[in-house]
């Protein structure tokens, strides 16, 4: 799962006076609050918090809320950390990450490695302690996942690499649900499918944007290896699939008529724009004309709104 950000706060522009070398501690600060890609992690806990609320049946207890909430930012914050890590040759080489604080010198690899351990020891730790063992282990799990199987195997070999490595993304909906029952269910595994054929369409059309970046990189993602057409087509069947699994909740007798209207309004909006994309792929537009990015920002609107009815749905029942 992913969010535009393109110049994190705290990387230091190698116009800086001083260069790289000139390191003033609030800087520093920031760097590091941007090696753990916050506005990612916003997302995250978004699709964490309302399925504590869909396994609760109402309000959770609040204390358990805030202590996912911290244990999922240290751990998503630390798979963020060992990506940047990994990927500080790439990054250089992009316009869109050019600002990384491991690019511009901010933060040296070897800080960055060691902040990024800390994370992943300390997230689980927190969870294990503090929430529950399955949650712990869960975290990790997706931690692990993202890091090497995404990151180190997949992203710069094969074009599917969003597709399986955005499994990482879609473990929130397991660690909300298992921090509030201490088990896992069918409404987090219906919401993990979601989150998965969610994953695609989204990153892809940002992909179509800064396809040139990916190229000079060498990173095969889709838009890369194959045309618009191709890419158009795979967003528009995945969205397909993303919208008739969010509907399963409701027959399942997970939630009522609240999140189901939500759904299908939301779906129905988005199969529209997934379908103007293709139609305008198909007609060879391309640069601007092209508005591949709607998509991509609606997508954030999108999941935001179909996990807020997930929360307020059990009141409505």
């Amino acid at each position: 799962m992913t969010a535009v950000e393109s110049r994190p706060a705290g990387a230091l522009s190698q116009s800086t006076p001083g260069g790289p070398g000139h390191r003033p501690f609030g800087a520093r600060v920031k760097a590091f609050v941007a090696l753990t890609k916050p506005r990612v992690i916003e997302l995250l806990l978004m699709t964490t918090v309302p399925v504590m609320f869909l396994a609760a049946e109402g309000v959770p207890d609040l204390w358990l809320v805030a202590a996912t909430c911290v244990g999922g930012y240290l751990s998503a914050g630390g798979a963020a950390a060992f990506n940047m890590y990994i990927d500080r040759d790439i990054d250089a080489l992009m316009s869109r990450t050019s600002q990384r604080p491991l690019v511009t010198g901010m933060v040296s690899p070897g800080e960055c490695l060691v902040f990024a351990t800390a994370l992943a020891v300390g997230s689980t730790a927190w969870f294990w302690f503090l929430v529950n063992p399955l949650s712990a282990l869960l975290s990790l799990g997706a931690l692990l996942f993202y890091v090497v199987v995404y990151t180190m195997i997949l992203k710069r070999r094969t074009s599917q690499n969003i597709v399986w490595g955005g499994i990482a993304g879609c473990m929130p909906v397991f660690i909300g649900w298992s921090a509030v029952t201490n088990s896992v269910s069918w409404a987090p595994v219906i919401l993990f499918l979601v989150m998965f054929f969610w994953t695609p369409p989204h990153y892809w059309p940002l992909s179509m944007r800064v396809k040139e970046d990916y190229e000079r990189a060498g990173v095969p993602m889709l838009p890369v290896v194959a045309g618009n057409k191709v890419v158009a087509r795979q967003i528009v069947a995945y969205s397909w699939v993303m919208v008739a699994v969010s509907l399963l909740l409701q027959p399942l007798g997970y939630t009522g008529w609240f999140y189901t209207a939500v759904a299908v309004l939301c779906g129905a909006f988005w199969l529209k724009e997934a379908h103007a994309l293709q139609a305008r792929a198909k007609a060879e537009i391309t640069g601007p004309k092209l508005k591949e990015m709607r998509l991509f920002h609606w997508s954030i609107t999108y999941v935001s709104l179909l996990f807020v009815a997930i929360a307020v749905d059990p009141f409505l029942r």
